[in-house]
C-alpha cells in the first residue's frame, strides 16, 4: 500500500473514532470513509485494534508530542506540552474516544500502551533525565512517578472535571505542581 493511501486510511480512522468512538467503529466504516475496500484494510491490519492504534500513532489529527531540548526542565515541559504539539482539543477528543477501549479490549489496551503511550513516556523520561544530568533535579526524584504526572493532571482536568487544557493551565501545573515536586527534597521516611 502506498504511503499517501495509507495516510488517507489512517486519517479516516481517526475521524471516525472521534465521531463514533472505538466500540462503534468498524473496518467497513473506515473502508467506506477512505474509499477503500475492506480487503485492502485487512491486508495491512489484521484487527480493528491494530488499525486504530496505528492511526493514533501516525495520523496527522492524533495527539503527538515531540522531545524538545531547550536547556531547562521548565522550558522543555512547556515547549513539549503547550501549543500545537501538546494535548490540544482535537487530541483530547481522540483520547476520550478510545479510553473505554483501554479498559474493555485487552488487545487494544496492550497495543495502545506499547505503541502510543510508551513513546510518550520515553519523551517525558528523557526530559527529566536531562534535567537530572543538568543538576536541576536530584537523583532521588522518582522519574517513574513524576514523568506521567503532568499528562495525568491534564487528562484528569479534561475528562473528569470537563476543563479542556490550555497553555495557561499547563504553565500553572508546571510552575505550581511539577517544579515544586521535583525540586523539593524527599521526605525522610525513617522518621
Amino acid at each position: 500500500m502506498e504511503g499517501q493511501r495509507e495516510d488517507e486510511i489512517l486519517d479516516a480512522c481517526v475521524e471516525l473514532i472521534t465521531e463514533v468512538g472505538y466500540d462503534r467503529l468498524t473496518m467497513d466504516a473506515v473502508a467506506k470513509r477512505a474509499r477503500a475496500s475492506k480487503a485492502t484494510l485487512y491486508r495491512r491490519w489484521e484487527t480493528k485494534a491494530s488499525l486504530v492504534v496505528e492511526a493514533l500513532v501516525r495520523a496527522k489529527s492524533s495527539p503527538h508530542i515531540g522531545d524538545h531540548d531547550t536547556g531547562t526542565l521548565r522550558s522543555d515541559l512547556l515547549s513539549t506540552f503547550c501549543g500545537h504539539d501538546g494535548l490540544n482539543k482535537a487530541g483530547t477528543v481522540v483520547m476520550g474516544s478510545v479510553l473505554t477501549a483501554v479498559a474493555t479490549d485487552p488487545e487494544f489496551a496492550t497495543l495502545f500502551r506499547e505503541k502510543f503511550v510508551a513513546p510518550k513516556i520515553a519523551v517525558t523520561q528523557a526530559i527529566y533525565q536531562r534535567a537530572r544530568e543538568r543538576g536541576e533535579i536530584g537523583a532521588d526524584v522518582d522519574l517513574e512517578v513524576i514523568g506521567p504526572a503532568l499528562a495525568g493532571i491534564l487528562l484528569h482536568r479534561s475528562f473528569v472535571l470537563g476543563i479542556p487544557p490550555d497553555d495557561a493551565t499547563i504553565e500553572r501545573v508546571v510552575d505550581h505542581v511539577i517544579l515544586p515536586a521535583v525540586q523539593h527534597p524527599s521526605c525522610d521516611r525513617d522518621q
